[in-house]
């Protein structure tokens, strides 16, 4: 009989892996890294999609808005609209101070981004009239904004514990979670921070014929932070200040001199009230209602939870909110996990000065859930195809079919760890996505096998020979047919914008999948055939034939 000529690298990879003693520890390694990429993987709920921009805030004071449009405003647009990667440019003005906000196109690198738009306005500093504040240019970032976990801080219990100092406690706990791994950004809203307050009298500004311009000059000449200007406050009656960190006491402020009126010193106590309290400017306040349990428990917002039976409530009053957020490609189970023990860790110090906490929103949970959600479908999707397979092929091509799925999706799981892509809704959706795709290789290498085993010309040969003349024959058509499908996934991978990002995983991983179904395939299901299906089957054949 003619001996057989492996024609293609089918039929090669099934004749190298076929009697390998390496081939099942392979197997093994392969699944236990499958297994460990799922579960060091970084977890998030959505893919986090890289926006970035930044702000530019100008103050001339005494400039009214019209000026700041046409000598800031315009001009430092023109220059921002230079740089590559801009999408979007838009400038405000208001009384004394212009503001430019800055938008890249969606996936433009954010450092470099930032630097090029910090230098274009150094570069233009000359173009700015003179008494231009220097300007303050403030990169944002959507992705890292989004918290992945909220919570809100409140006066609780029977100890009474000022704004003030509600706000001293709250700033500690946030300088201790930023030293977190791998938490990007946490910030407070609803605080209200210690200042000097000056309200200034008008009618007595005008008595001694003294422009805002002097006092804010004067002000700012010992104050180590900008003051807020022209500010009323709820009556519209006042001026206000807000002064951080300018001097040690009221008594030192009142003694400021302002200007001179015939001769005589004005002192800033002779035009407007000095006071030290918090921040009066701020508006931006909540209240929170919670159920109520044992003070400094990590109590669940009221609309997520829901109980029979009479439940208790009380109105918490004014709370400051942290938002805690994370770095693109790190794992939001873990660090939200992490603030809140960090939080834990506190609670008696907490307690001790009367505030309670309130976890009111958990992305790291949320996360959790949905990724463990679509696992748990993707297991059940596999013993569907299982089970739908039986009938087919017979339950040992069936097992034969099925253990190879695993194989493909760890082998995935694994390349994705590498390439510091995270788990989450989307990358598990293109697992399912190939799932009916990835399973189509290895049906047709054990369907070959099957039906050569009960070829006429087949008797005579080795068991290991069908085996590998079967993989050889179908290598080339399942070849072509498999890179068509992943080429029809290349065009999703050049999307642009905000829906491109987003879909980023299923380019990237449907076509690894499909390439690795191809390996898979040929090595182990070839292997598999060998230990599963009964050679017994051709020797009836061959029995029946005589």
């Amino acid at each position: 009989m003619e001996v057989y000529k492996i024609k293609n690298i089918a039929g090669h990879l099934a004749k190298g892996f076929l009697s390998n003693p390496l081939t099942p520890v392979l197997a093994v390694a392969i699944l236990l890294l499958g297994f460990l990429s799922l579960q060091i993987m970084p977890r998030e709920e959505d893919p986090q999609i890289e926006v970035s921009g930044g702000s530019i805030i100008v103050a001339i004071p005494g400039a009214t808005p019209s000026e700041i449009t046409n000598v800031i405003i315009k001009p430092l647009e023109r220059r921002i609209r230079e740089i590559k990667g801009v999408e979007h440019v838009y400038g405000t003005a208001m009384n004394n101070v212009g503001m430019i906000n800055v938008q890249y196109f969606i996936g433009e690198n954010r450092e470099e981004s930032n630097l090029k738009l910090y230098d274009k306005v150094m570069q233009n500093m000359d173009q700015l009239p003179k008494g231009t504040m220097p300007p303050l240019v403030k990169p944002f970032d959507i992705d890292i904004d989004i918290p992945i976990l909220t919570v809100a801080f409140y006066k609780a219990g029977n100890k009474e514990i000022d704004t003030i100092n509600l706000y001293k406690i709250i700033r500690e706990l946030q300088q201790d979670i930023n030293s977190l791994d791998n938490v990007a950004k946490t910030t407070l809203k609803g605080v209200k921070k210690p200042q000097f307050n000056i309200l200034i009298d008008l009618h007595k500004l005008s008595a001694y014929n003294i422009s805002l311009g002097q006092v804010t000059k004067a002000v700012r000449s010992i104050s180590t932070n900008a003051p807020e200007i022209d500010t009323r406050t709820s009556e519209g009656k006042l001026i206000v200040f807000g002064v951080q960190n300018a001097l040690d006491n009221v008594e030192d402020l009142d003694e400021l001199i302002i200007a001179q009126y015939r001769g005589s010193p004005i002192y800033l106590k002779n035009i407007a009230k000095v006071e030290y309290n918090y921040d009066i400017q701020n508006y931006d306040s909540a209240s929170i209602t919670y159920q109520e349990n044992t003070l400094g428990e990590e109590h669940t917002s009221t609309k997520d939870k829901e109980e029979s039976g009479p439940i208790l409530f009380r109105d918490a009053g004014d709370q400051i909110t942290m938002t805690i957020a994370k770095l693109k490609g790190t794992n939001a189970v873990k660090i939200a996990q992490r603030a809140i023990k960090e939080i834990q860790k506190n609670k008696e110090k907490l307690l001790n000065h009367g505030v309670g906490f309130i976890v009111t929103r958990n992305y790291g949970t949320r996360a959790n859930e949905a990724v463990n959600e679509l696992v748990h479908h993707l297991e059940i999707t596999i013993l569907i195809i299982a089970l739908i397979l039986v009938p087919f092929l017979g339950w040992r091509e069936s097992l034969v079919v099925t253990i190879a799925v695993p194989m493909i999706l760890a082998t995935t799981l694994f390349i994705a760890l590498m390439t510091d892509q995270t788990i989450n809704r989307i990358t598990l959706f293109a697992f399912l996505l190939s799932l009916g795709l990835i399973v189509d290789d290895a049906i047709i290498v054990i369907e070959n096998i099957h039906r050569r085993l009960h070829l006429k010309e087949s008797e005579e040969l080795e068991f290991d020979e069908v085996i590998i003349q079967a993989t050889d024959e179908i290598g080339p058509s399942t070849n072509i047919a498999t890179i068509a499908i992943m080429l029809t996934m290349i065009p999703m991978g050049f999307v642009g914008g905000m829906m491109g990002q987003f879909m980023k995983p299923i380019p990237l991983n449907v076509p690894v999948a499909l390439a690795i179904s191809l390996f898979v395939a040929y090595v182990f299901a070839p292997y598999l055939a060998r230990k599963f299906i009964k050679f017994e089957n051709h020797s009836k054949c061959a029995e029946d034939e005589n």
